[in-house]
């Protein structure tokens, strides 16, 4: 029998793990998940960080856990995969979000800083893909992972906006996603990528004062930024069976930035 869009979105009984878990766009889309009736498994370095943020989500009467890891670290992301699945049985989904960023000039820009961006934003997303599919996804032939990607991934930036690991990092993601859905679907394992305009995240903030966030969000067609809530309908959808047919694929989440700026 078909079921009602209230079923399709339903995630109880469900695990997702999420990375970068604890603050930002990470902790909002733990909420969304957690609304949705899904156990988590927080990570991110900082326990003090992840105290804070399940404290948060049990007080909303989500099932939150949390596991600190460096996900830029091969030895801590295998440890994470194996050690959520100790504790959960299970990790039917998987939002990879934990990232970074370096501002120099491409001419000036440190290796060891490029290094360190590629790490986390593209080799990390890849070794925690893989722990998770061998140990449960594959295994169990279904899966759903949600990576995070970004709006610097589909363009350049301007000239006062000097990232280009972060840029080229995200446009990795993208094509990652894209191939991991590929190769993934005979599993049954779906591979989605969101990208994300300007949000006021701790990441992020130090840019946006810098540029001025009336000017950043004048740029956006609909006259804003992201807000606690922009994520959350997407992060549901790919994560649920409302989503079940839609794989490799990126969806811009930005004001329609991406369409002023000529995003293909």
């Amino acid at each position: 029998m078909t079921r009602t869009v209230q079923q399709l979105f339903d995630l109880k009984g469900k695990t997702a793990l999420i990375t970068g878990g604890s603050r930002g766009l990470g902790l909002q889309m733990a909420h969304a998940l957690g609304e949705a009736g899904a156990r988590l498994m927080l990570s991110s370095r900082k326990a003090d960080d992840l105290e804070q943020a399940v404290a948060e989500l049990q007080a909303a009467g989500i099932d939150a856990r949390w596991i600190a890891a460096d996900c830029s670290r091969e030895e801590d992301t295998r440890r994470l995969a194996d050690e959520t699945l100790e504790r959960m049985g299970a990790i039917d989904i998987l939002v990879n979000n934990a990232g970074a960023s370096w501002g120099a000039p491409a001419e000036e820009h440190p290796v060891a800083a490029w290094d360190k961006v590629m790490n986390l934003n593209v080799r990390g997303y890849f070794i925690l893909s893989q722990q998770v599919a061998n140990g449960w996804m594959i295994p169990q032939r279904r899966g759903r992972i949600i990576n995070i990607a970004s709006i610097a991934g589909l363009n350049g930036n301007p000239p006062e906006m000097k990232t280009i690991a972060y840029n080229t990092s995200k446009t990795a993601v993208i094509g990652f996603t894209r191939a991991l859905a590929a190769e993934w679907g005979r599993h049954g394992i779906t591979v989605n990528a969101i990208c994300p305009g300007f949000f006021r995240t701790r990441m992020a903030s130090g840019l946006i004062d810098q540029l001025g966030e009336g000017k950043m969000a004048a740029a956006a067609p609909l006259g804003r930024l992201g807000d606690a809530e922009d994520l959350k309908g997407i992060t549901l959808l790919y994560a649920s069976d409302a989503g079940k047919h839609i794989t490799g694929q990126w969806l811009a989440i930005d004001g329609g930035v991406s369409v002023v700026l000529g995003a293909a």
